[in-house]
């Protein structure tokens, strides 16, 4: 089976590093499958899931909030805002972090305030598509 190296790296921890046969990213056009000898390409992350099919047949699933996926001929590269582990993530927690953004759009000031709400929904939407979508592959 033909692979390819992989990175994904946030600000603060490289999350993975090794062979893969498929990766599947929400680009700024749509969703991506990136198979071995992809044509090398340039890409925005929208926040999503990203799905990793290892060299050995297994899937690691990560939540990228954005960031740049850059596809060479033997290595894609994954530069996400913020990434962690689908299993990792804490439903409860993104459930109130989504209720404390639409109580912020309720009680809204200003645009700041507007748009710091939106941005914090939108990440907390995308966090709760990560987790169902990890939730139904198994």
């Amino acid at each position: 089976m033909a692979t390819f190296q992989c990175r994904v790296v946030s600000a603060r921890e490289e999350l993975y590093a090794g062979e893969i046969s498929m990766l599947v990213a929400t680009g700024s056009e749509g969703e991506l499958g990136i198979l071995p000898n992809h044509t090398p390409l340039i890409t925005l992350l929208k926040p999503g899931p990203m799905h990793i099919k290892t060299a050995d047949g297994n899937e690691e699933m990560i939540y990228v909030s954005g960031g740049v996926l850059e596809v060479q001929p033997k290595l894609v590269t994954v530069l996400a805002d913020t990434a962690m582990r689908a299993a990792n993530l804490d439903e409860a927690q993104v459930i109130a972090a989504r209720k404390k953004a639409e109580q912020m759009l309720t009680n809204q000031n200003d645009t700041v305030q507007t748009n710091a709400a939106l941005a914090s929904l939108a990440e907390s939407v995308a966090q709760l598509q990560t987790i169902k979508k990890y939730k139904n592959r198994a």
